[in-house]
């Protein structure tokens, strides 16, 4: 199972970059699990500057910006 990760405040972004990483998991068909982090301190214990940002398994693989489905799905194969 993959865990997908969105880091941020809650923000139209990060809402975003939720359903995003939603659609492109069940586009792909795979096992997932979506984590909202939204604490400020646990955001910046990743690494984490720029919001919004997503993480697969505990890694950050995008900060800043809204992924894209399409973009996403590279990252979760």
């Amino acid at each position: 199972m993959k865990k997908i990760q969105i880091l941020g405040t809650g923000c139209p972004k990060c809402r975003q970059l939720a359903e995003n990483a939603q659609a492109a998991a069940e586009g792909l068909g795979i096992d997932y699990e979506i984590q909202k982090i939204t604490q400020i301190h646990e955001i910046m214990k990743m690494g984490v500057m720029m919001t919004p940002a997503l993480a697969v398994d505990g890694v950050v693989k995008i900060a800043g910006k809204v992924a894209s489905p399409e973009e996403i799905k590279t990252l979760l194969r």
